[in-house]
């Protein structure tokens, strides 16, 4: 809401569609509303948590006209992150700047079913009718950097655990750029928590040893439970913040601020910066506000600060579909009563009003040929648009199919290498163990020869020895041994009376 905007409102009215809590908001005094109505004079603002989004990034060309972006960033959207087609998703951006590439401009993509929006805020629409903004609750941090709240330029982590969400947002040199629900919001740390500690535990129960309890000074039996859980929030952070580096070449993390919807008694940024060995602080910063009340959620007061922030100094993404209706001179109602009053007048006199409504029904036309040019050559344009990225899609496949090919003939190629160079057994290596074997038992080789077929390689050694035991010993040294290299095969052995030794052939399968 730009400053010219907001003056025109009173208060500001900030809402929380999960809990149903509503904030107002008159100068700089915030207070809880029981009974909120809608009133004219009150600006509205809400925020959807994390998981009620998807986010992405995505890359445009800067061949794009200005003109066609959201029809580029949507067709993308669609192909990229393989949205059913039946739903018209809701679409936002914002743009990052990648100085680094020449060719493409980056966006962060935000999306959101309208059906959720719709029960998101049906009770909300009751009270106060129309929202004003509705923001992804990630962007509403870029508000702390704008008033100067947190000033400093590295790359901070934000994690804020609520009732029905918990998330964690990335911001660097004062910009956004990640966020990710987490499933450790109150009811999945609750539901977490009675898993460990191995029995249901009341809900009410575990806020109040949530937040009123310090596990520094407690001596209860949910201590050691309360401090796995913590364990299991942080490590899954870690994991994030280890990913966050990886992926968006993040070299450390200047700061952690955690908080709550809830206030706590046990300081949690104090164990976070021991498990995680980050500069650690509460995320309960200091807004400028005074409060009736002792603790105020901290997104109320983010949502607060939002609007007194310029439109060049936060990111513009609405999400709301209750908006106001337009003047009365806009409206359409309001159009045909202006014309009927006109007309009545006019009727006084009939040479003027003939004449007024010739020229209105020549200026309405000219008007709607106006219109039908430039809805033309926006058609022509996305027509065009559609052709061109079709080509750019047949042309990728096609190249696409090209490496697959090239991909299968290399990995063939390797194959092949493979067995022949690995797994081939060399013939001098299987003999050279075999022969070990033969001196062992003094066994001679008077022969040796080899064959070979597409599914056989044999060696036939032929035997020479001055004992048929050794002979006999030697195979079945060899077959309890090298069963699971060598096949043996030994007929018979022969004695030669003439030279007094005795003669044998053995078969070496290898395996």
């Amino acid at each position: 809401m730009s400053k010219s905007k907001q003056h025109s409102f009173s208060s500001v009215i900030s809402v929380n569609p999960y809990n149903g809590t509503y904030i107002t908001g008159v100068s700089s005094f915030l207070s809880k509303t029981e009974n909120p109505a809608f009133s004219k004079d009150q600006f509205a603002i809400s925020y959807l948590n994390t998981k009620e989004f998807i986010n992405a990034q995505i890359e445009i060309s800067k061949n794009i006209p200005d003109e066609d972006l959201y029809d580029a960033i949507n067709s993308k959207a669609y192909d990229e992150l393989a949205l059913d087609n039946a739903v018209e998703y809701q679409i936002q951006y914002i743009e990052t700047f990648n100085n680094l590439d020449e060719e493409n401009r980056h966006f962060h993509v935000f999306i959101v079913d309208p059906l959720e929006i719709n029960q998101t805020y049906s009770s909300v629409i009751e009270n106060i009718k129309y929202i004003d903004v509705t923001i992804p609750v990630p962007l509403l941090l870029k508000s702390l950097y704008s008033k100067e709240i947190i000033d400093s330029n590295g790359v901070h982590c934000y994690i804020y655990i609520q009732e029905n969400d918990a998330f964690v947002t990335i911001y660097g040199n004062k910009e956004f750029i990640y966020t990710k629900s987490i499933k450790y919001s109150l009811l999945d740390m609750h539901e977490r928590f009675c898993e460990l500690y191995g029995e249901r535990v009341d809900y009410n129960t575990f806020i109040h040893f949530y937040s009123k309890e310090s596990l520094k000074t407690t001596d209860s039996d949910y201590k050691e439970y309360f401090i796995k859980l913590y364990k299991e929030l942080f490590a899954n952070v870690n994991d994030i913040l280890t990913y966050a580096k990886r992926a968006f070449e993040i070299e450390k993390f200047e700061h952690v601020y955690i908080g709550s919807q809830i206030e706590t008694v046990t300081k949690l940024d104090e164990m976070i910066e021991v498990e995680l060995n980050i500069k650690s602080s509460e995320f309960d910063l200091d807004y400028g506000y005074e409060s009736s009340d002792s603790y105020t959620d901290q997104l109320h007061s983010l949502m607060q600060i939002y609007t007194t922030v310029t439109q060049d100094d936060k990111y513009e993404c609405n999400f709301s579909i209750y908006h106001r209706p337009p003047t009365f001179s806009k409206r359409e109602s309001g159009k045909i009563i202006m014309i009927a009053l006109a007309s009545f007048v006019l009727a006084f006199s009939y040479p003027v009003t003939y004449w007024a409504l010739s020229y209105a029904q020549g200026l309405q036309q000219d008007l709607l040929r106006q219109e039908y040019k430039e809805i033309h050559n926006i058609k022509v344009t996305r027509e065009s648009t559609i052709k061109s990225k079709q080509a750019d899609k047949v042309q990728s496949i096609a190249l696409l199919n090209l490496e697959k090919e090239d991909y299968l003939n290399k990995k063939q190629t390797l194959i092949k290498i493979h067995e022949v160079k690995v797994n081939y057994p060399m013939k001098a290596k299987l003999l050279a163990a075999l022969t070990k074997d033969l001196n062992r038992f003094n066994v001679k080789i008077e022969s040796v020869f080899y064959e070979e077929s597409e599914t056989n390689k044999t060696f036939i050694l032929n035997l020479v020895s001055s004992n048929n035991r050794k002979i006999t010993r030697l195979v079945q040294f060899l077959t309890k041994t090298q069963e699971k290299k060598f096949n043996f095969k030994l007929k018979d052995i022969l004695y030669d009376e003439e030279s007094k030794v005795y003669f044998s052939q053995l078969k070496v399968d290898v395996l």
